[in-house]
């Protein structure tokens, strides 16, 4: 029978150099999801999906810096998943987007900014949509930006925004005076 030496290390915990404090881009981050969200909405631009609900199936990531429910074990330390889950199907009743990348946007845009993710992977799926294929989708990553910066969105009220800041308002009609 072959006797096993006992394990040793080649560098002594005390030669182990001392770790390197972490920038929020590279901290670890907590992740609370919802997997197989599965929601029926108007979406799409073909037209036999323009006036007819059809299902979704939705996964949310959501990466947050420590939390510290891990500690007190109070949901308000955390990002509640029910309520993300009620915010979801709002936006499936109320949404008027035509494209799943939008769609994606949007819910990523929740979770950063009602949420207070740092970071987001959001998966959007229509199953079954042809025959010969299990699902067609799409999914994105974001990260927030950090405070001071403006966070850029391609809404359509951004858009127009984006516009007037840019000196294209139309001019102001002036009510011409009576004769």
């Amino acid at each position: 029978m072959t006797t096993l030496a006992p394990f040793a290390p080649s560098v002594m915990p005390a030669q182990l150099p001392a770790a390197q404090p972490r920038d929020a881009e590279t901290a670890p981050l907590d992740l609370v999801f919802i997997e197989g969200f599965t929601g029926q909405t108007v979406i799409g631009i073909h037209d036999n999906e323009l006036h007819v609900a059809q299902p979704l199936v939705i996964d949310v990531v959501a990466g947050l810096h420590r939390l510290s429910a891990c500690d007190s074990d109070h949901i308000a330390d955390t990002l509640d998943y029910s309520v993300l889950r009620q915010r979801l199907v709002r936006l499936l009743a109320e949404h008027r987007l035509k494209l799943l990348e939008a769609f994606a946007e949007a819910i990523a845009d929740i979770v950063l900014g009602e949420f207070g993710a740092v970071w987001v992977r959001v998966k959007v799926v229509k199953p079954r949509k042809f025959d010969d294929a299990l699902a067609m989708g799409v999914q994105i990553e974001r990260r927030a930006l950090p405070s001071h910066a403006a966070r850029p969105t391609n809404t359509p009220g951004a858009t127009v925004l984006r516009l007037i800041g840019a000196g294209m308002v139309p001019p102001l009609r002036r009510a011409s005076a009576p004769d």
